[in-house]
C-alpha cells in the first residue's frame, strides 16, 4: 500500500496570471502558500485484473477507459496501469469548489502515489508539469496551473509562469519570525458557497483579449514582486493594504467574481479591522480571507456573523509519501 499526503493551497497575489491567455503574452507570477490541510490518496494493489475507485463514489471497472473520473483515468493511462488496482482518498476538509486547489491537490497526490508504486522516484517539478498537463491538456479544465506546482513544491514561494510555458517556483527568503507573523495575522472564513473555477477562469481567460484586462493583471502581478520585498523586510504590517488593492483589481476582472454578499461581508470585514482580504480562489465562493492585526481578530469574528471560521497553518514539505509497504509495489 501506498499513501500519499498533499496540501492545498493559499494565494495572495497575481491570481489569474497563471492563465495561458495570459502568461504566454506577458509572463505571470503568483506569491501562494501549501497550508497544513491535506488531500490524502492511497493506492493497493488489487487481488484481480479490475480498478476500484473509491472518491465520492465508488466505481468498479474492468477497463480505465470506463472510468468516469477523468484525472483518474487519464493518470491511470498515462502511468500506463490497466488494472489490479485500488485507490482511495480522503480529505481533511470540504474540498469541492472551495477554492484552496483541492483538484490539483488530488491530481498532485495521485501521482505521486502512483509513481511510488511503480518503484519510480519523480521530482517535485515533474509532478507540477504532469499534473498541470493532465488538468487542462487531457481533462480540458480551463484553469491555471499555480495550483499543480504549489501542491507539489509547498511552503511559501512566488510561482512565475514564463512565455515559454516552463514554471519556476523561488521560495521566499525572510525569518521564521516574519512567517508566524503572517500566520498570526491572517483569519479565515468558510463562506458556505462553493463554486465552479473552471466556468469562472475560462471567463477571465477569454476577457484576457481586452487590452484594459491585460492591463489589470499586469498590476496585479507587479504586487507579486511588491509583496515579496515586504516578507524579505520584515514588514508585515503593510500586507494587507497589498492585499486589499489585489482585491479591488480582481473583482473587476470578470463577472461572478464577487456579489453582493460577499461585498458586504467583505466590507465588514475591514470595518472591524482587517487591513485587507480576498476569497480563497477564483471567486464567488469558498473560503474568505483577512490579513488584520490579532487583536482585531475577535471584533471580525463577530462581523463575520455565523460563518464558520477554520484556522489554516502554513505548510513547508509539499507532497509526499507518508506510507510505503514495498510488498505492493
Amino acid at each position: 500500500m501506498i499513501v500519499t499526503r498533499t496540501p492545498f493551497r493559499m494565494s495572495f497575489v497575481g491570481g489569474g496570471s497563471d492563465l495561458p491567455s495570459y502568461y504566454r503574452e506577458k509572463g505571470g507570477a503568483v506569491l501562494s502558500t501549501s497550508i497544513q490541510k491535506y488531500m490524502y490518496v492511497t493506492v493497493n494493489k488489487k487481488f484481480d485484473d479490475e480498478v476500484r475507485l473509491s472518491y465520492s463514489i465508488t466505481e468498479n471497472v474492468s477497463d480505465i477507459q470506463k472510468i468516469k473520473h477523468p484525472i483518474v483515468r487519464n493518470a491511470l493511462d498515462i502511468m500506463n496501469i490497466n488494472g489490479g488496482i485500488e485507490i482511495t482518498s480522503i480529505s481533511d476538509i470540504s474540498s469541492k469548489g472551495s477554492g484552496l486547489g483541492s483538484s490539483s491537490s488530488y491530481t498532485v497526490a495521485l501521482l505521486h502515489a502512483l509513481f511510488t508504486y511503480q518503484g519510480k522516484s519523480v521530482s517535485k517539478e515533474e509532478l507540477g508539469r504532469l499534473s498541470s498537463y493532465i488538468e487542462i491538456e487531457l481533462c480540458g479544465e480551463k484553469i491555471g496551473k499555480q495550483d499543480q506546482y504549489a501542491a507539489a513544491f509547498g511552503g511559501l514561494n512566488v510561482i512565475e509562469f514564463n512565455q515559454d510555458d516552463s514554471v519556476s517556483v523561488s521560495p521566499i527568503k525572510c525569518k521564521p519570525q516574519t512567517i508566524a507573523k503572517m500566520e498570526e495575522s491572517i483569519i479565515v472564513f468558510y463562506t458556505g458557497r462553493t463554486r465552479s473555477a473552471s466556468a469562472l477562469l475560462s471567463n477571465q481567460s477569454d476577457n484576457m483579449k481586452q487590452a484594459s484586462k491585460k492591463e489589470l493583471m499586469s498590476e496585479m502581478v507587479s504586487l507579486v514582486y511588491d509583496m515579496k520585498e515586504l516578507l524579505e523586510n520584515d514588514q508585515i504590517e503593510l500586507l494587507g493594504e497589498l492585499l486589499h488593492k489585489n482585491w479591488m483589481l480582481k473583482c473587476q476582472m470578470a463577472k461572478g467574481i464577487t456579489d453582493s454578499e460577499i461585498d458586504e461581508w467583505y466590507n465588514k470585514g475591514l470595518k472591524a479591522g482587517a487591513k485587507g482580504g480576498k476569497l480563497l480562489g477564483a471567486g464567488n465562493g469558498g473560503f474568505m480571507m483577512f490579513l488584520a492585526p490579532k487583536e482585531n481578530h475577535v471584533d471580525i469574528i463577530k462581523a463575520m456573523g455565523g460563518l464558520q471560521r477554520v484556522p489554516f497553518i502554513f505548510d513547508k514539505s509539499g507532497s509526499k509519501v507518508v506510507f510505503s509497504d514495498d510488498s505492493t509495489t
